[in-house]
C-alpha cells in the first residue's frame, strides 16, 4: 500500500518550520526584548506624584464627588502646609492621611502644599440648599455677624469679607460639601480635630450647638464662590470692641519660603 501525497508533503513541511524556528523568532525574540528593555517614559512631575493625593480628593485637587474630601486646589499654602503637619503630628486624625505624611520630611510637605495652592481651576456651582429659609437664615447670621450673647464671632472676621479664605494661612470656606463642613466642625467639639495652640476653632465651635453647626454648614455650602475662590491678601478690619481671636494656625509659614526646620 502507498503512502499517498499527505505523506510526501511531510519533509516540505519540515524545512518550513526549520526555517520559521531558525529564522523568524530569533527575530521576534529580539523585537520582545527590545521592547521590555525600553521602559515607558515617566513623568517625574508633582502633578505625578501626588496622585495618590487626587485619587480621594479629586482630579487636580478639585474635591471628590462624595462630599467628605475636600477640594485642594487653590487653596492657602500655609494652611494646606498646616494640616499636612496636623495630620503627620497626630493633631488631626485619619489614618490614611497619616500614612502617607508621615514619612515625608517639612520641605517636601510645603511643596505639596505650595503645588496645590497654584491650581487656578473654576468651582463648581453650589448644590441646592435642602433646608428651611429659617434655618438659611441662622446660618448666615453666624457666618457674616457672629452671635455676640455667646460669644460666637462671625467667620467673616478670620475667614475674609468673601469667605474664600486669607493669604497665606486661613482656608476658605466657601466650595466646600455641607456634610464636610457639618464633620469638621463636629471634629473640633470633640478634640479630634486640633491646631497648634491657642486652639481658637476648638474654643469657638464648643461656643456653638447642633442646631448652630447644621445652620452655618448648610448656609456656607449653598454659596457661589466669588473672585474664583482667590484668598484675600490680608485679614479684614476687626469691628470696634470686637474680641480679638488668636489661632495657633495662623500664621504658620510664608508660601514661598522654606520651613525653619526640616523633620529630623
Amino acid at each position: 500500500m502507498g503512502h499517498g501525497p499527505a505523506f510526501g508533503m511531510i519533509p516540505a513541511m519540515a524545512k518550513l518550520l526549520t526555517r520559521f524556528f531558525t529564522g523568524f523568532l530569533p527575530v521576534l525574540g529580539l523585537s520582545l526584548c527590545a521592547g521590555a528593555l525600553a521602559a515607558p517614559k515617566f513623568e517625574d512631575s508633582m502633578a505625578q506624584r501626588l496622585l495618590a493625593c487626587t485619587a480621594c480628593h479629586g482630579e487636580q485637587g478639585r474635591a471628590a464627588p462624595d462630599g467628605f474630601y475636600p477640594r485642594l486646589a487653590g487653596k492657602p499654602a500655609g494652611y494646606l502646609y498646616q494640616q499636612l503637619l496636623n495630620f503627620r503630628e497626630g493633631r488631626r486624625h485619619y489614618g490614611l492621611m497619616t500614612r502617607m505624611v508621615d514619612p515625608l520630611t517639612d520641605a517636601y510637605l510645603l511643596e505639596i502644599a505650595q503645588h496645590f495652592a497654584a491650581l487656578d481651576l473654576p468651582y463648581p456651582p453650589p448644590q441646592p440648599a435642602s433646608v428651611p429659609v429659617a434655618v438659611l437664615r441662622r446660618g448666615e447670621t453666624l457666618a457674616r455677624h457672629g452671635d455676640a450673647q455667646r460669644g460666637i464671632p462671625a467667620c467673616v472676621m478670620c475667614h475674609g469679607a468673601s469667605l474664600t479664605g486669607v493669604a497665606p494661612d486661613i482656608a476658605g470656606l466657601l466650595g466646600l460639601p455641607r456634610d464636610y463642613l457639618n464633620a469638621q466642625l463636629g471634629a473640633w467639639q470633640t478634640r479630634q480635630r486640633q491646631a497648634r495652640a491657642p486652639d481658637c476653632m476648638a474654643e469657638i465651635a464648643q461656643r456653638m450647638d447642633a442646631d448652630d453647626v447644621a445652620a452655618v454648614a448648610a448656609w456656607l455650602a449653598a454659596q457661589p464662590v466669588p473672585g474664583g475662590g482667590k484668598p484675600a491678601p490680608a485679614l479684614p478690619a476687626r469691628p470696634a470692641g470686637a474680641q480679638h481671636w488668636q489661632c495657633g494656625s495662623a500664621p504658620a509659614v510664608a508660601a514661598d519660603q522654606a520651613p525653619a526646620k526640616a523633620r529630623p
